[in-house]
């Protein structure tokens, strides 16, 4: 059964697409600027200083997404944009019906880009609609640096190195990631429950995921005009809130930046993750559904989209 939107359903869905005149578009364009602005400050001053930040500079490094990105806003597939001449060159963007009107269009997109449309609806789609996983406790983390005389962040162990192994072997790999798999240690790829690669990734993928959740702000990136500005600061935020727990269920001492640990050898920490966890996945299958809508005009599961 294909995941992938019809012709049909494509067109139907262009039929709903909404107006703008200027004054409306660039009053959202500009507000959307501040937010990302606002939401940037702090990395783009720590950059001026040359300065580095081993939690908060990740969504910068990782996913190489720089913050100009985050300031262009665009309206999302199909809605038109009334007077916006300086808009003819965009990518992705199409006329509109009358003279000085531009809209992001999905159908150019998925003609440029088939592959990439179709790996991003798949992932949202199958992604969503898998159970939630939620025992892993973050442990991904810790297999990063499982019996390693070198690790990738240039801060302490918080338990030693002893002691991180010995949470490893108590503990149960059962990540789902491939993205955070393909950075364990040789000594504990064997450990996780199963073995990833990067062709199963769409048949694994869950919402429980931290990693999967963050990856939702990096798919409204791909997409580009055909995500609303608004939905990809989202998830933009959300990606950040997920990587400080991220980091706070690490093995690392980072004090030194005021994370405070959330103790996952402990069953009170555990129980911490699992509800951050969950609310997680909540945020990130509302996200999903919000960006299949704004792209293609079909919530997750609805008819068009079989």
């Amino acid at each position: 059964m294909s995941t992938s939107l019809t012709s049909a359903s494509l067109t139907r869905a262009s039929l709903t697409h909404t107006s703008l005149t200027r004054a409306e578009w660039t009053a959202r364009a500009r507000a959307h600027a501040e937010r990302a602005d606002a939401l940037t400050a702090a990395h783009r001053d720590r950059q001026q200083r040359g300065e580095k930040h081993p939690v908060e500079d990740f969504l910068f490094t990782y996913y190489s997404y720089k913050p100009a990105q985050l300031r262009r806003w665009h309206p999302g597939a199909g809605v038109t944009l009334q007077d916006a001449e300086e808009r003819a060159d965009w990518r992705w963007y199409s006329p509109g019906g009358a003279a000085g009107e531009y809209q992001p269009d999905a159908g150019a997109f998925r003609a440029e880009k088939p592959q990439l449309a179709s790996l991003v609806e798949r992932m949202l789609r199958l992604t969503a609609a898998r159970p939630g996983q939620f025992g892993c406790f973050g442990l991904h983390e810790w297999a990063m640096v499982y019996r390693a005389d070198e690790h990738r962040h240039a801060v302490p162990l918080r338990l030693g190195r002893a002691g991180t192994d010995a949470v490893v072997e108590a503990g149960d790999l059962r990540c789902t990631h491939f993205d955070a798999f393909r950075f364990f240690t040789d000594d504990a790829v064997p450990r996780n429950r199963i073995p990833l690669s990067r062709d199963s990734q769409p048949d694994l993928e869950q919402p429980g995921c931290l990693h999967a959740g963050m990856d939702v702000y990096k798919w409204a990136v791909k997409l580009g005009p055909l995500v609303p500005g608004e939905l990809l600061l989202d998830a933009f935020e959300l990606a950040s809130d997920i990587r400080r727990l991220d980091m706070e269920a690490a093995p690392y001492d980072l004090s030194d930046w005021g994370v405070q640990p959330v103790r996952i050898e402990t069953a009170e920490g555990k129980a911490e993750y699992v509800r951050r966890q969950r609310a997680f996945a909540e945020r990130g299958n509302a996200l999903r559904e919000r960006i299949l809508r704004a792209w293609l005009g079909a919530p997750l599961g609805s008819p068009a989209a079989r």
